[in-house]
């Protein structure tokens, strides 16, 4: 049984703890974006609606709790959707779209909305409370290691120099200024207004303002060689890695809906893709940047595809150093990665962003009028996912 993805949307990806989804809640923004893609889909009730699967990285507190669950109940107006958190750090929201067509694939559903959500203002990299196994920690340190440590290790390893990095960064702006300057992700994003209520100690008084938040906010007109070559590194002394040309830490949401062949028959829907594969494989955590390597083979070994068949990609950039060394090691051709930008520039929120990537995939290759695409990333203690997508 085939699963088709007949939507999907993404909200606009806001800066951490400084930008417009700095103060709202994982599950109010997940919500918006689930509201908006039924709205698209008017054909389908949410009574329909199999199963809600959520990607997220960090699911405590405020994304706690089967967070999943709430976002049903909050953005389909129903009891009777069941849902899951499902967490494969940075790859989260890849995996669920995965899941959701392997279940459909399977004959145990018929429609299912994926995707992911992350919060990095309100849970940091890591969570509250890390508790690692004492041994373990003792005997490999570096299953351990915070995502920098690693970027750097992949700079020593594969010989990435701190220049090629910058570069590397400075070319991830200046594709996201552009796509932006030409409105090319206008029409995935929902656009969500945000009210705070904050506390003005000048006047004694609170004070409620708005914004909509509507367009990336990471991305960074003026920076340029000079300036990303001022940044001291951030996670060795004599390191390479930097602020600039690491990853952004971000807030965001995407989601799709996927459907099998009887359903959309019987909902009157058009399928805009489908996916053909997807894979996921297990390298040293220590250079765990390194991680599409060994998925991206994988993914095309099942879909029966080369790589020469693939004709854009969308590898999430955790680390510049990292990206390029996939592109190396793999031969990628530079002139279809990231086409429109990546995370040094868009930003990275976590559990969101293999559906965010998959959501801008489908619009560039339908602007392209090109049939195959992929999204693959690192992911963190030391793996890679790939998954292979056709336009229909």
């Amino acid at each position: 049984m085939n699963a088709y993805i007949v939507a999907g949307f993404r909200s606009a990806v806001a800066k951490a703890n400084r930008g417009g989804f700095r103060s709202l809640r994982t599950d109010v923004l997940a919500s918006h974006v689930i509201k908006h893609l039924m709205s698209a889909v008017p054909q389908v009730a949410p009574e329909q609606v199999d199963d809600l699967i959520v990607g997220n990285a960090m699911p405590e507190a405020e994304q706690g709790l089967n967070m999943a669950r709430f976002i049903s109940l909050m953005s389909l107006n129903t009891d009777k959707v069941s849902a899951m958190t499902v967490n494969r750090y940075c790859a989260s929201g890849l995996e669920t779209i995965a899941i959701a067509a392997s279940k459909i694939h399977a004959g145990l559903a018929d429609c299912i909305i994926a995707g992911g959500a992350e919060s990095m203002s309100l849970i940091p990299m890591g969570g509250w409370r890390v508790v690692p196994e004492p041994q373990l920690a003792l005997e490999h340190p570096d299953y351990y290691w915070g995502m920098g440590l690693t970027a750097e290790a992949v700079a020593n390893e594969f010989q990435i120099s701190r220049e090629e990095q910058d570069a590397f960064s400075l070319q991830s702006h200046q594709k996201a200024i552009a796509a932006i300057t030409s409105q090319k992700f206008a029409d995935e994003i929902v656009p969500i207004a945000v009210t705070e209520t904050l506390f003005d100690a000048a006047t004694n008084n609170t004070i409620t303002q708005s914004v909509t938040v509507a367009v990336d906010e990471g991305p960074r007109a003026e920076t340029s060689l000079d300036a990303l070559g001022k940044l001291k590194p951030v996670f060795a002394a004599k390191g390479s890695v930097t602020a600039g040309n690491s990853s952004q830490t971000s807030d965001g949401a995407a989601f799709v809906m996927i459907v099998s062949e009887s359903f959309l028959k019987a909902n009157n829907l058009t399928p805009i893709a489908r996916m053909v594969s997807f894979a996921t494989a297990g390298v040293p955590p220590r250079i765990m940047g390194i991680g599409p390597v060994a998925a991206i083979p994988k993914a095309l070994s099942r879909a029966g595809l080369k790589l020469d068949d693939i004709q854009l990609i969308e590898l999430n950039e955790a680390f510049a150093s990292q990206s390029l060394a996939v592109i190396r090691e793999l031969q990628l051709n530079p002139e279809i990665v990231n086409v429109n930008g990546g995370a040094i520039s868009l930003g990275h929120p976590l559990g969101c962003t293999g559906a965010k990537l998959s959501v801008q995939l489908f619009n560039e290759l339908k602007r392209r009028n090109q049939k195959y695409g992929m999204v693959s990333m690192c992911v963190g203690t030391g793996q890679g996912a790939a998954g292979i997508y056709e336009m229909l």
